[in-house]
């Protein structure tokens, strides 16, 4: 169990379909010690190099993590990655292949994200999907309250350990 903000992050792909049939792939982030949505990416394709831009674009607003967790998927393995990694100091940490539960805060997160937002949305295009799933993203992160952090919102419990984010 993480003690700190940016200590460890955990990263997946969810995957669903626009309304005529595209995939769409949604690059999932969460912070495992305040559960802050992170990201919830949609896009047609991700590679690792797009992965590592996302990263860095979340790092501005909060610094980087110690530690991400992850499957071994191509895109997390890649060599974009492993370099990203490398340059800011993040050590990446990749579960056993086909043990989704040793990476249990983000698998729990996808189940919410698919249940919620996923499952209940038709998305049409791209644009139209990045605006609902963000919606969908900014409500759990600010209007849901989680057991597991007092029942606050994983904002306000991220908000009482603001100091830990400039460290």
């Amino acid at each position: 169990m993480p003690s700190g903000v940016n200590e460890r992050w955990s990263m997946d792909f969810v995957f669903d379909q626009f309304e005529d049939g595209r995939r769409m792939k949604c690059f999932t982030l969460v912070d495992d010690f305040t559960r802050e949505a992170l990201s919830t990416e949609p896009a047609r394709s991700i590679s690792g190099y797009e992965v590592a831009l996302m990263l860095d674009d979340i790092a501005k607003e909060r610094s980087y993590p110690k530690v991400i967790v992850s499957d071994n998927g191509p895109e997390f393995i890649s060599k974009a990655m492993d370099e990203w990694a490398y340059r800011n100091g993040v050590s990446l940490s990749f579960i056993q292949p086909g043990k989704p539960t040793q990476n249990p805060y983000i698998e729990s997160f996808n189940g919410k994200f698919r249940d919620e937002c996923l499952n209940e949305e038709l998305f049409f295009n791209l644009g139209s999907a990045k605006q609902q799933i963000e919606q969908w993203r900014q409500d759990y992160n600010n209007n849901r309250p989680h057991s597991s952090l007092n029942n606050e919102t994983p904002n306000e419990f991220a908000k009482r350990h603001q100091n830990q984010l400039c460290a």
